[in-house]
């Protein structure tokens, strides 16, 4: 299994892992740097990107032969991968035209309050009702505007019916199914319905959706299930080898085993994502979730849905504290800290660095830390740091109990933070429920893995659910009472909201009228 770059800024890891038996055999990894050329824009080289991905095939091709395993085993081959992160590049010479564009970036603030004009009443959640999506710089048709508008070469490539777009996967999977020399130009569902111009009930591309945005459907990837054959692998060390792929988070909804109606996981990385399996009908948010498709695990079956809560930054506020604020020399130490001092003593941090995903969809929030005394040190930042993580994720799991009617009664969780045992103890207080973590780690992996091996054509395994393999996990009970956890969580709600609207549209000015410019292409 091959997977594309996780949620890191700043860095980003490539990871492939071989899965037998659903059991890790290896697992290898490659960075991808993110660029940063402005405040507030976030990039991705593809090149770099394809180079990672050479390199980890090279690399799990030689460990697999020191184990004895041959090469010429292997199956079948699952990308999994960003879903919102976009790129455009040329057919004919295949080369990319412009860096990608990371799900967070924020560039595309103006184009997004372009689009809203055009929707009735300003609404939002004017094009819900087809996507389950609202108008965010989050999606994938937003950054594509930005690029045809803004980047001459995609326009001109545009122009002579040069351009393809795509996201993460389509790029992995045209270049390693032969690229300009007929590579296959596909996504799977799961991708295409976070781009706002896949219709969700149709499972199609939708001709309003794309005159909305004024995306010419024809450098649009076809769209397949996310269990089936796209192609063959042309790589000297991998031929013949088949290809498909599934979102990163659909990706672990699969390896968590979350097959049935009702079932969530939570996955702890870069950001947060919480996904609730809602069987094979979309249901529509009235609390501020986005409704998705999870999967569609092959071309008669039928797709599966998933109400989803987005958060821009967990992970990546420890991250802060040690790149940008040195509080640390490594992320493991955040727990030591936050253990330290055992209570963030009234301190609470809001990371809204990226504005505030699920439930609020408020892009001009910004960060902010209040409630600090002379008493406050940095480990009761960790601790606040670690509880912002937590009361995130339970801001979602309230709105998705709201739209469900029915609460859920523990959380499944994933992801690189998970290994922090602090913090999966806060969130079972903070939630008030069990939260059950999976002792295989790359539970991510391990989905994409699971539906390319159940591919018709490949059939290595079947996911009935009588076939099913059972899972070890390690279960977190709440220790503080209910009172205790409703007070916490009530002031970082009013934190939030002095959170809210730091990012105007309107010019800031000094005490002498001057206009004061904040370093990016946005007003303050």
């Amino acid at each position: 299994m091959y997977s594309s770059p996780a949620k890191h800024p700043g860095l980003k890891s490539l990871k492939t892992s071989s899965v037998p038996d659903f059991k890790l055999v290896l697992n290898m990894h490659a960075c991808v740097f993110c660029v940063c050329v402005l405040v507030r824009w976030v990039e991705e080289d593809p090149r770099e990107i394809m180079q990672s991905v050479h390199e980890c095939i090279e690399r799990t091709c030689e460990k697999l032969c020191k184990l004895n395993i041959d090469v010429s085993n292997i199956k079948a081959v699952g990308v999994t991968n960003q879903r919102e992160t976009t790129l455009v590049w040329d057919k004919d010479t295949g080369e990319p035209l412009y860096n990608a564009i990371v799900w967070l970036d924020l560039r595309t603030q103006s184009t997004v309050e372009r689009l809203i004009n055009k929707a009735p009443g300003r609404n939002k959640n004017h094009l819900r009702h087809k996507t389950g999506l609202p108008i965010s710089t989050y999606f994938s048709a937003v950054k594509l505007r930005w690029l045809l508008d803004n980047v001459d070469e995609v326009h001109e490539a545009f122009l002579s019916q040069r351009a393809m777009f795509g996201t993460v996967d389509s790029w992995i999977i045209w270049c390693l199914t032969g690229g300009k020399n007929g590579g296959v130009h596909c996504t799977d569902v799961s991708n295409a319905s976070r781009t706002m111009l896949f219709n969700i009930h149709t499972m199609d591309w939708d001709p309003e959706l794309c005159r909305y945005f004024d995306i010419p459907m024809e450098i649009l990837p076809s769209v397949r299930s996310s269990s089936e054959i796209y192609g063959w692998m042309v790589s000297s060390d991998t031929p013949h080898i088949t290809l498909r792929c599934l979102g990163d988070q659909s990706a672990a909804l699969v390896g968590q085993m979350c097959f049935n109606e009702g079932q969530a996981k939570n996955t702890y990385g870069t950001g947060c994502f919480l996904l609730r399996n809602t069987g094979t009908k979309p249901v529509i948010s009235d609390h501020g979730l986005l409704t998705t498709v999870a999967y569609k695990l092959g071309k008669d079956e039928p797709a599966c849905y998933a109400l989803e809560g987005s958060v821009a930054i967990a992970g990546a506020v420890v991250r802060w504290l040690k790149d940008n604020m040195g509080m640390v020399q490594s992320s493991s130490e955040i727990e030591k800290l936050a253990a330290a001092a055992g209570t963030s003593y009234g301190c609470y941090f809001v990371p809204a660095f990226s504005g505030l995903y699920a439930p609020y969809w408020e892009p001009s929030a910004r960060g902010i830390i209040c409630g600090l005394t002379q008493f406050t040190n940095r480990n009761h930042l960790a601790f606040a740091a670690l509880e912002a993580v937590c009361f995130q994720t339970r801001e979602i799991l309230d709105a998705m109990n709201q739209d469900s009617g029915v609460p859920l009664t523990q959380l499944k969780v994933d992801g690189g933070m998970t290994s922090n045992r602090l913090l999966m103890q806060l969130q079972a207080d903070i939630l008030c429920i069990p939260v059950v973590r999976p002792t295989m780690s790359e539970t991510t992996a391990l989905g994409v893995a699971m539906a390319a091996g159940a591919a018709e054509g490949v059939g290595v395994w079947s996911l009935s659910p009588g076939q099913l393999p059972h899972v070890t996990s390690e279960r977190y009970e709440p220790q503080i009472n209910s009172e205790e956890s409703e007070y916490r969580f009530a002031r970082w709600k009013k934190a939030v909201q002095k959170a809210m609207n730091w990012e105007t549209t309107e010019p800031c000015y000094n005490g002498s009228g001057k206009s004061l410019h904040t370093g990016s292409d946005f007003s303050c």
